[in-house]
Formats: structure tokens, C-alpha cells, sequence
């Protein structure tokens, strides 16, 4: 099973909102998850992130691999470098 850390659109049209989590890659963007980790909102000045760095730390370890958008993410957050 590939794992994917990657970000789950919500809120309303023209005002996204999104939460990070871990769900296998063959899942739907917005569908099942294994673990929600984090929030992000990109509307707020600065963009809100908030990201449990235990979680996200105990899945890249297991082997999850972060889409682009979550590593950066990551790295303006400080779990990773």
C-alpha cells in the first residue's frame, strides 16, 4: 500500500480550506483517509498551518511519502528540512 500525505479540500466554493492527511495514494482526493494530521488555510494573512509534528514525524518515518504542496508545507512548518 503506497501512503500519501497529501491535502483534503474542504470548505465552501471560492473559499478552500484544507486539512493534511495520510490516505493511501489509490483513494480519492477527498475521500477515505487513514489519519487527519493538520489544517491549512491559504486565506488567512499569513497562510494558517497547523500540523502535529508527532504525526507527521511518525508517518515519514513509516514511509509515507508527502506530495509537493505538503513538503513545503512541511518545511515553512519546521518538521522537516
Amino acid at each position: 500500500m503506497a501512503v500519501k500525505i497529501r491535502l483534503r479540500r474542504m470548505g465552501a466554493k471560492k473559499a478552500p480550506f484544507y486539512r493534511v492527511v495520510v490516505a493511501d495514494s489509490r483513494y480519492p482526493r477527498d475521500g477515505r483517509f487513514i489519519e487527519e494530521i493538520g489544517t491549512y488555510n491559504p486565506l488567512t494573512e499569513p497562510a494558517d498551518i497547523k500540523i502535529d509534528a508527532e504525526k507527521a514525524q511518525k508517518w515519514l518515518g513509516n514511509g509515507a511519502q508527502p506530495t509537493d504542496t505538503v513538503k513545503v508545507l512541511l518545511k515553512k512548518s519546521g518538521i522537516t528540512k
